[in-house]
């Protein structure tokens, strides 16, 4: 189980880092880029908009919040 755990929350934090780097970005550049399903980009952008560090402009296009995060490897 941990394992998964650390795959997932890796994603989740190359994801942001995406988003971030990028600018807003749509959920299928994110699909492409991380060649995984478009479900599981939306359950990682699920997770980051309610921890309030991404946010959705308009459909399907992603950006990051002002929030302040801590990235550490």
């Amino acid at each position: 189980m941990k394992n998964s755990t650390d795959r997932m929350l890796t994603r989740i934090k190359a994801v942001y880092m995406f988003i971030h780097d990028n600018g807003t970005v749509s959920t299928q550049e994110l699909v492409e880029e991380f060649g995984i399903t478009p479900r599981t980009v939306q359950r990682d952008l699920n997770v980051l908009a309610y921890n309030g560090l991404v946010e959705s402009p308009s459909r399907g296009k992603w950006t990051t919040t002002d929030k302040k995060v801590k990235i550490s490897s």
